[in-house]
């Protein structure tokens, strides 16, 4: 009897010293791939809908907060989610690391850097998916070409000898892209070459194609339906703490924000108000402006009789606020940027849109 229980006691700390044993193990795995668990991804047949959800119930849905969140947060609603997301970086470092399942990403920029592996990229390839917010009829309009209702009114002749003169620029680009990234790249691109010629190829897509995947010829097009998409997206969205500008926000019309009149003026033989101008572009040198910079470069600007500095963004001064103040002549912004900041008191419009459909995508990582 004693004998049976010493080998009973025996067999039972065998077994205590397996589970302690696998125990360990697992927390040493655990510990050695950073205290991590294994993530889930996505089928790459996968609802659109049932990955929205997904990302939604785990709180890894992420966005700048820049201007852009508003078609992220109309995407969450038709999907009958909250509409709170994640802080996102300027980099794809938290969608590298799982800490992001959703991440948000421009089409010329981070998707880009995501699946390619040339400097900077993360090199995924086509082990990525994305959800396009113009598919999802959630899109906005982004980079167009604006100043204030005062310069425009006061400076008709420039205003228009300026987007003309812009529109050409841009035709030229989307038409030679690969010499366009070059030119961009010259004036001291923030990126490197590969990703500067990605850029332009990308950004030729949103030039010339509109939200509904249509392919238009007249750049620069104020396209009244999608720019009332935008408002009304932006009245749903937009959260103003002041009450007197969150009341102007749900009054707004097209009338307050575009004019399409110096887009159909054509080329101007009218004396210019003033021939010495600047333009505020949204962020540092790269092929998402190319159309500004191959028009400088290729002298459109100066056979339109102006002489022009392209100031960089990504300063303290925003473009809105750059153009507000006089301190520039002309600006690039994302039409919800506009339309916040007429809101908040500012009278700035729309006199070009470059941009025909959103840019914005969520990229997902696909089961291997």
């Amino acid at each position: 009897m004693k004998n049976q229980r010493k080998q009973s006691d025996a067999r039972t700390c065998i077994h205590r010293f397996i589970i302690l044993s696998c125990a360990l193990a697992m927390g040493l795995i655990f510990i050695a791939c950073g205290g991590k668990k294994a993530v889930e991804y996505f089928d790459r047949g996968a609802s659109v809908e049932s990955i929205v959800k997904r990302a939604a119930s785990e709180g890894k849905v992420g966005n700048w907060g820049l201007g852009n969140e508003y078609e992220i947060q109309a995407l969450l609603t038709k999907y009958g989610q909250p509409t709170t997301y994640l802080s996102q970086a300027f980099d794809m470092n938290g969608f590298d690391d799982d800490s992001i399942l959703l991440a948000s990403a421009m089409t010329y920029n981070e998707l880009g850097l995501v699946k390619n592996s040339y400097d900077g990229g993360y090199g995924y390839g086509d082990s990525v998916g994305f959800i396009d917010m113009n598919s999802e009829g959630v899109a906005m309009l982004e980079d167009n070409l604006f100043t204030t209702r005062t310069f425009a009114k006061n400076n008709p002749n420039t205003t228009a000898a300026f987007v003309n003169a812009s529109v050409k620029g841009w035709e030229y680009a989307i038409a030679n892209p690969a010499e366009a990234a070059e030119i961009v790249f010259s004036y001291g691109s923030s990126v490197s070459p590969e990703h500067q010629a990605y850029m332009a190829q990308e950004v030729k897509k949103l030039v010339e194609t509109d939200t509904n995947g249509n392919k238009i010829t007249n750049i620069g097009n104020i396209d009244d339906s999608a720019m009332q998409q935008t408002l009304d997206l932006a009245k749903n969205y937009i959260k103003l703490d002041d009450s007197v500008a969150a009341s102007k926000l749900k009054a707004l019309t097209l009338n307050d924000i575009r004019d399409s009149t110096y887009i159909k003026a054509g080329i101007q033989q009218a004396a210019l108000e003033k021939t010495n101008v600047s333009i505020q572009l949204k962020w540092l040198p790269q092929a998402q402006f190319m159309g500004y910079y191959v028009a400088l470069a290729k002298g459109f600007y100066k056979d339109a009789g102006l002489t022009v500095r392209i100031v960089p963004g990504g300063g303290d001064i925003s473009e809105t606020t750059a153009v507000n103040n006089g301190i520039v002549d002309f600006g690039v912004t994302w039409v919800s940027n506009l339309i916040a900041a007429n809101a908040g008191g500012m009278d700035l419009i729309e006199i070009a849109q470059v941009y025909q459909r959103s840019g914005l995508v969520l990229v997902y990582k696909y089961k291997e």
